[in-house]
């Protein structure tokens, strides 16, 4: 296991020269690699947001943190219920850098090109470690795997999420990792990853075992403990602390599959085909060579978490959950084709030596069936009549008031008005509210004035706005 992580000058392919400028002169295919998928993450997550087709509430969920952190207040997402802090979900503190570049340029395409950037800069880092280890061209083909893989794809397709800022910070914690600097992967583990999102406290106790196996065995044995420890703290003590109901609102998610007399044992084997289907996946990105190095381990937390839950959205490989997995899977990668060239056996040097362009292969055929195969797509821009209804209706609602909305159009709202998940008020009338027919229901109200009078007996609301899908309600004397 150390001999996978043990990284040795005279095995590398590629060893830039020393100096200033030979350095500048090796980071530019790997820099103008990033801006590349900068601009196509970009260009696909700001396309589903002028076509309002953002598929869940989290995009204006994390627009409300962002506005609340740029204002440096509390981050209170009315989106979750009046006066909810979102640290009482989940602890992401790593939100509140959103907060000063939010303050100058407070939408939500904000938001959006950082995550866009976020992971554009993970994969300059796996280029350049694999270009180091590999070889230029094998390096730049490993790194435009990464940054076209399914798992990073998913994510921005599907809207902005806490776990964009865990990318880059991973791969950099296992290249450093791979270069035997236990010390600085430490640091890059700890306590950024804490701070990113509650389960990722398992994900640096998991680096800390694998630098214990490597050779840091003192470094490993805290780094371990350390995130051990957080995980427990932050789970029982922090997110319990701004919670509503003073507890963490995801144990319920474990366990039982469905069952309350299952353990977790038989959880783990709930849609065994699905979960293995993802395991094909996650692996098969990689030509599978990763599970020989002990770098894999640093994954297993996360599908734990995923393979052990009752949810069955974290099963699958769609959503954002496997972001977090993909620089674990090719720095894995990296390390196994590196130690793999020297194996006394000789069908595995063949492999590790084919295991590059079998990879980009691979990334090659899954991109004809993932998002970004559309960018290149004009009429993937043109939202057509739906997008020119949805901007008629959210121009109704004037600035600064409170909000009532569903997902089809809460995300135009967030950066200027008070906006609510429907049915999420508490006791407070909403001035406006406006909803997106075809979201949410499986039989849409008929009356939808009725429907929100329902909500809200005490009120009374007019229709000021209908068209297509959309339709908006003011509260009576309101304006």
């Amino acid at each position: 296991m150390k001999k996978l992580l043990r990284v040795r000058t005279e095995e590398r392919t590629y060893v830039p020269p020393d100096g200033p400028t030979a350095v500048s002169a090796g980071l530019r295919p790997h820099l103008a690699l990033g801006a590349l998928l900068f601009a196509l993450y970009s260009a696909l997550s700001i396309s589903r947001h002028i076509r309002f087709d953002h598929p869940s509430w989290d995009v204006a969920i994390f627009e409300q943190v962002a506005r609340a952190y740029s204002q440096l207040q509390a981050p209170i997402v009315p989106i979750k219920g009046p006066d909810f802090n979102i640290l009482g979900d989940h602890f992401s503190p790593i939100l509140a850098l959103l907060g000063p570049l939010y303050r100058v340029f407070p939408s939500p395409v904000t938001i959006l090109l950082v995550q866009a950037a976020l992971f554009a800069v993970s994969a300059v880092v796996v280029s350049h470690t694999a270009t180091l280890f590999l070889g230029r061209v094998r390096g730049l083909l490993a790194g435009a795997a990464y940054g076209v893989s399914w798992g990073v794809q998913r994510a921005v397709d599907v809207g902005f999420h806490e776990i964009c800022f865990a990318a880059p910070l991973l791969a950099i914690c296992l290249r450093k990792l791979l270069q035997s600097d236990w010390r600085k992967a430490a640091y890059w583990a700890s306590p950024p990853l804490v701070l990113v999102k509650e389960d990722l406290g398992l994900t640096v106790a998991a680096v800390g075992v694998c630098i214990f196996i490597a050779g840091g065995k003192r470094i490993g044995a805290v780094l371990a403990a350390y995130g051990i420890v957080a995980t427990v703290i932050v789970m029982t003590v922090i997110i319990p602390m701004f919670n509503p109901v003073g507890g963490y609102d995801y144990w319920d998610k474990m366990a039982s599959g469905g069952d309350e007399s299952a353990g977790l044992g038989t959880a783990l084997f709930t849609e065994a085909g699905v979960k293995a289907e993802t395991l094909v996946w996650l692996f098969g990105i990689v030509a599978f060579i990763a599970l020989r190095s002990v770098l894999s381990l640093v994954a297993i937390p996360t599908l734990a978490w995923r393979f052990l839950s009752e949810e069955s959205n974290y099963w699958g490989t769609d959503w954002h959950y496997s972001a977090v997995l993909m620089p674990v899977v090719f720095m894995a990668f990296l390390d196994a084709v590196r130690s793999s060239s020297s194996s006394p056996r000789g069908w595995v040097r063949q492999y590790a030596q084919s295991a590059v362009p079998v990879m980009a292969a691979v990334a090659v055929v899954l991109c004809m069936q993932l998002p970004l195969r559309d960018v290149l797509r004009p009429g993937f821009y043109d939202g057509g009549s739906n997008a020119e209804a949805a901007q008629r209706a959210v121009s109704h609602v004037p600035d600064g008031v409170t909000v009532e909305a569903n997902t089809g159009l809460m995300t135009h709202l967030t950066s200027r008005t008070v906006v609510y998940w429907v049915g999420n008020t508490g006791s407070l009338a909403p001035q406006y509210v406006a909803l997106d027919l075809a979201s949410g229901w499986a039989a849409p109200p008929t009356d939808p004035v009725a429907y929100v009078e329902q909500l809200h007996p005490d009120a009374r609301y007019d229709l000021v706005f209908r068209e297509g899908r959309y339709v908006v309600m003011a509260l009576r004397g309101t304006g």
